[in-house]
């Protein structure tokens, strides 16, 4: 029997709430006491405290934002959606962030009226942003548990151990009116999906910055285009059924390769590079090194385009904390493949980096209000694994507004898919991640690009790698080996999925099929199906990156290649950008919310994309993969391994009993809209034909 969907909002693109969410919620909720108002979908799914794990320390501090309702919260959707849709009277006729605060943001005496009541529990409140979203606070879990009527437990969550209401949350009758929810009294964690962050290193005293990151090092032999050196010193039986000799992955593609690829190499020569565009990159923490590390990084990969001081601006996070939770020596490498992708693409931007003081959804949600508030393209490369059904009404909600603020003002917001594919191999559900399901954003997939010697996309295949140990050798081979010492197993691939939580947006009408948005069938009518369009995401075709990283003869700058859809976000971010500037030179104004152009376009300008499809056969293509036992020296030798490219094949999810259960990958690439690459790739005439706009 299918559950019903419930709606929170109307229109065309409908905020529902899914059945998961209001199934929990239902089974645990009760009634406040008289004069209070319980807030609807805080409590968290049953499916999240099923396991847990102890009482909050006393001594916490409990850190939220409380969310403020819309004054027209239909009329935001509304008017978000006509200035991105082409052929409407009001298309990319923006407010600005003051006109868009003034028509739809919660009105200062709500906020003040907000303000009295958190005050009156012994909150502290905190800073309220121009555009009056929400408000910070924080205070005592005492305090917390009195001022919402709840009490706090830990509970282990997809391998963490959070903080959760163990009920419904409710608050006074008198700001119920003007309260949507409360973000960061429950936790949402944000991961960063890198396919290979460095570990962290002992933690720095409270509140200061994370140490840099164990170093990572590339060893050879890797190629520096696809296809240059190939292995011949390995016998054929081993690679079985993949035909040998196979090539050996690169060592990291450079700037001006990924450029030619994508064919911006010309115009980025010929100045239409991403100035007078502003690109700004939301993640957690600041590493005290990211400018000079970036800058030091183009002055060896990339000489012709200096990253000039001028160019970046740094916003640090106020206080970091939770370092050890979040891993945060591991966000460097991200804040470095972030820059320096950014930077590849459109050279001549103006880069705005916004740290976030940890990794979870409350701070990073301050994080992309200030980006909104102050960029024209903003990337994202971290998400809530399985948000989609986890994250909460209140969070997605507090999200969502951004988003449409962003809309409204013209801001091309991008976030990256994830790197878990549909999640099934390592949680045993099959649910996409969060905020990459938001329809007023741009959710961007994972490609295997193959560049060759020439510069060309010799080829691309949907990211779906799968991983087959081949030796653990002292050697860079694996000598007389004829048996690999593991089995071929999926490893890694692009997110992507049907959610459960948002219907079909209008954009996606006629374009994706109707087996993926109606996929799920749990739920009623068609959904909201991501990503929405992909780049270069492979680890084994990814980018040659730079930082800081703790290495045995010391601390200092290091290269390494990195991949991930945290590669493919911020090098999108860095095609709209010189696509802003290029519709700018035009007369026309910058792209915005892209969906409803992209989608558009996609049927009235094909030649705008490179649609991705499988390999000829599934063996057709995979790439051997040498790496350093111990990631940085061959003091403990080598491992060798074979990627298996654009992967269809089974994966397996294996629970803490030793259970497991095996399927078919379920995201693949396809002619036309597919579930692991969306539309495909940027085309050869992308910013011809989208800068017309």
């Amino acid at each position: 029997m299918k559950a019903a969907r419930m709606w929170a909002l109307t229109g065309s693109i409908g905020l529902g709430v899914s059945f998961l969410a209001a199934a929990g919620s239902a089974a645990a909720a009760t009634h406040p006491p008289s004069g209070r108002v319980a807030m609807r979908g805080t409590l968290a799914p049953a499916a999240e405290r099923a396991h847990p794990a102890g009482k909050v320390s006393a001594k916490s501090t409990v850190s939220f934002d409380l969310t403020l309702k819309l004054r027209n919260a239909a009329g935001a959707r509304q008017f978000a959606l006509a200035v991105s849709t082409p052929r409407n009277k009001q298309f990319h006729h923006y407010l600005t962030s003051a006109q868009w605060t003034a028509r739809f943001s919660p009105t200062k005496a709500e906020v003040a009226g907000a303000e009295r009541w958190l005050r009156s529990e012994g909150l502290t409140v905190g800073s309220v942003p121009k555009d009056r979203l929400f408000i910070s606070a924080h205070g005592s879990v005492a305090k917390v548990e009195h001022a919402f009527g709840v009490s706090l437990g830990m509970f282990k969550v997809a391998g963490h151990n959070l903080r959760l209401a163990k009920g419904t949350l409710s608050i006074p009758r008198s700001v119920a009116g003007s309260v949507a929810g409360v973000v960061g009294v429950n936790q949402a964690m944000e991961s960063t999906g890198l396919s290979s962050a460095p570990a962290a290193p002992a933690a720095k005293p409270k509140d200061a910055e994370p140490a840099p990151p164990a170093g990572f090092a590339n060893p050879q032999p890797c190629s520096a285009y696809w296809g240059q050196k190939t292995d011949t010193a390995d016998s054929s039986s081993l690679y079985a059924p993949f035909t040998a000799p196979q090539s050996y992955d690169i060592c990291g593609y450079k700037p001006g390769q990924l450029r030619s690829a994508y064919g911006l190499g010309r115009s980025v020569r010929h100045g239409n590079n991403g100035h007078g565009v502003t690109v700004a990159i939301v993640d957690a923490y600041d590493s005290p090194t990211l400018l000079a590390d970036a800058q030091h990084y183009a002055h060896l990969n990339d000489p012709a385009h200096p990253l000039r001081s001028s160019q970046f601006t740094n916003v640090q996070p106020t206080d970091p904390a939770n370092e050890a939770t979040c891993g945060g020596s591991g966000w460097y490498a991200e804040q470095s493949l972030d820059v320096e992708s950014v930077h590849a693409m459109a050279p001549g931007a103006h880069i705005e980096f916004v740290g976030a003081n940890d990794c979870f959804d409350n701070n990073l949600l301050a994080g992309v209000d200030t980006a909104v508030s102050t960029a024209n393209v903003v990337t994202d490369s971290w998400g809530d694994t399985l948000g989609d059904i986890f994250e909460g009404v209140d969070g997605i909600t507090a999200f969502d507004n951004e988003f449409q603020m962003a809309a409204g003002t013209g801001v091309s917001v991008l976030f990256s898919s994830g790197d878990d594919g549909d999640n099934f191999a390592d949680f045993g559900i099959d649910a996409p991640d969060y905020p990459a399901t938001d329809p007023f954003i741009t959710a961007v997939g994972g490609t295997t690009l193959e560049v060759n010697r020439f510069g060309s996309d010799a080829a691309q295949y949907g990211w779906s790698t799968a991983k087959q140990t081949l030796c653990a050798s002292t050697t860079t081979n694996c000598g007389s080996a004829t048996t690999p010492a593991g089995k071929l197993a999926w490893q890694a691939g692009g997110g992507g999925g049907t959610s459960f939580f948002f219907g079909e947006p209008s954009y996606q009408v006629g374009v994706v099929p109707d087996a993926l948005a109606n996929r799920n069938d749990a739920v009623e009518g068609a959904a909201r199906v991501e990503p929405d369009i992909s780049m270069d995401a492979d680890a084994q075709s990814g980018l040659l990156i730079g930082l800081t990283q703790v290495f045995p003869d010391g601390t200092h700058y290091g290269q390494f290649k990195e991949g991930g859809t945290s590669l493919a976000s911020p090098l999108l971010a860095g095609v709209i950008a010189d696509t802003d500037q290029a519709a700018k030179a035009h007369g026309h104004t910058v792209l915005g919310f892209l969906n409803p152009t992209i989608y558009g376009n996609y049927l009235n300008h094909p030649t705008a994309f490179d649609d991705i499809v499988p390999p000829f056969s599934p063996n057709a293509t995979s790439t051997i993969r040498v790496d350093f036992a111990n990631t940085v020296d061959n003091s403990a030798g080598y491992l060798v391994s074979l990627r298996a490219i654009g992967y269809a094949g089974p994966e397996t999810y294996t629970d803490g009993t030793g259970n497991s259960a095996t399927r078919l990958v379920t995201l693949t690439a396809g002619s036309g809209f597919d579930s692991l690459t969306g539309l495909g790739t940027v085309g050869p005439n992308w910013i011809a034909d989208m800068s017309q706009f």
